[in-house]
């Protein structure tokens, strides 16, 4: 074998093996999109199409009959079923009614019904309206947005600060910030709702709100490895020619940090976007202000024996997220991978 064509077969074996990773990644995805759409008779069903379909059915006379796959004569025909019995029934063609009945011996529960494609896009239109989705909708944006620009706003400044500037105990400071990654978000869950029970802030949006304009560990950690990436050169450049420090930060650092900005508005974006318990907390009185996690949860719990209304749900649930992923994938992925890289 020759080189060349060894390394064709190790391309293609790579391709196959990357293209059962996305495969098998994408499945429950695939699977929650697929049963989203399914009806409630599919559902209850018990070997039941992977596709949403609906069992096929004929109408004669005014009647409507279910159609069967019969085996008759070798081959397996699709006919309805016209008159029950429990040694024979009778059946009817479909495509020709006018032959008249056919008598099929044996018990026609053992026949498999034909199904047709069906997919149910009421299923949507059913929760949009069954979890008033508009209103769940808006809180969780205005929650996000919000708290996405807290989180910039403020993390950018202190890992600018940590970045640039030369103080004492910086270095412990720094630590102590990275320390409280490690912190338990259930040791602090009782003093923070105290505190904010006595201030009056719970049954609001301040206690989701206002601790993003304080800086998080992880995000200060990112923002800060990043600019530490852009050469100091460029800012001495800056202060020649009569910037400040803040100057700095807004016409220097922040426009060759995006990709790395990016990294961190999606993340505290999505993390808000998908956060059930702090809601659930603070807001548990107070459904009116409740965003989509806590609104579906209760919703999963009225209509626990639809599980194509609860996928249809979470599907619409997801959507902005996975939209945004895709929208910014490249220079995401370009502000993680740059920030483990220190000049």
């Amino acid at each position: 074998m020759t080189p060349y064509a060894a390394r064709r077969i190790r391309t293609a074996l790579m391709t196959i093996v990357m293209f059962g990773i996305v495969v098998a990644f994408l499945s429950p995805l695939v699977q929650m999109t697929l049963s989203s759409l399914k009806s409630e008779r599919q559902v209850s069903q018990a070997h039941a199409p992977l596709l949403p379909s609906d069992p096929r059915t004929f109408t004669h006379e005014g009647r409507q009959y279910d159609v069967y796959r019969v085996p008759l004569d070798g081959t397996v025909r699709e006919l309805a079923l016209v008159k029950k019995g429990r040694a024979e029934s009778e059946f009817l063609d479909p495509a020709a009614p006018e032959r008249g009945t056919v008598v099929w011996r044996g018990s026609w529960r053992t026949l498999k019904p034909s199904w047709v494609l069906a997919p149910q896009w009421s299923n949507y239109a059913a929760v949009w309206r069954l979890i008033d989705f508009p209103r769940l909708l808006l809180n969780t944006i205005t929650l996000a947005v919000i708290s996405t620009i807290g989180t910039v706003l403020s993390c950018t400044l202190v890992a600018y600060g940590f970045a640039r500037f030369r103080f004492p105990g910086r270095g412990p400071l720094f630590t102590l910030l990275i320390a409280t990654i490690f912190l338990p978000t259930a040791v602090t869950l009782i003093p923070t709702y105290t505190i904010f029970v006595q201030i009056g802030w719970v049954g609001t949006w301040l206690p989701l709100l206002v601790p993003t304009f304080f800086a998080n560990a992880y995000s200060v950690f990112l923002l800060r490895q990043y600019f530490l990436t852009i050469p100091r050169e460029m800012d001495e450049a800056a202060s020649i020619d009569g910037a400040g420090p803040l100057r700095t930060l807004r016409s220097v650092i922040v426009p060759q940090a995006w990709p790395a900005i990016t990294a961190v508005i999606l993340f505290n974006f999505v993390y808000t976007w998908n956060d059930y318990f702090t809601p659930l907390v603070y807001l548990s009185g107070r459904p009116e202000l409740q965003p989509l996690q806590v609104g579906l949860a209760a919703f999963n719990g009225l209509y626990s024996t639809k599980p194509a209304y609860i996928q249809a749900g979470a599907m619409m649930t997801i959507a902005v997220p996975v939209i945004l992923f895709i929208c910014f994938q490249r220079t995401f992925v370009r502000g993680i991978m740059s920030t483990g890289v220190e000049k």
